[in-house]
């Protein structure tokens, strides 16, 4: 009887549950770059997250375009670091 409470319990949970299938996280992206949600500017610093991001993998950040409204994309691509440099690039704190 108990059994069958608790696994009415969880079927009733799951199915008025939301789904959150459309939801993506702020930051998201991998070693040749990434997209930040436009929700997040004026939250945070893009600059810092983009380039915080790409320096994991001793990158430097290149913005390519932003889609300026609610539910819009900051794109960027991690760039190796041009010739010259002695060391990788920093990794910042926010």
């Amino acid at each position: 009887m108990l059994g069958a409470a608790l696994l009415a319990a969880m079927t009733g949970t799951l199915v008025c549950g939301p789904a959150r299938a459309d939801w993506v996280p702020p930051v998201k992206g991998n070693d040749t770059g990434g997209i930040i949600s436009y929700s997040v500017v004026g939250t945070r610093d893009i600059r810092t997250i983009a380039v915080d991001h790409c320096a994991r993998y001793g990158k430097v950040a290149k913005f390519l375009g932003v889609q300026a409204y609610p539910g819009g994309y900051i794109s960027f691509a991690c760039r190796w670091v041009p010739y010259g440099p002695d060391q990788p690039p920093l990794r910042t704190r926010y």
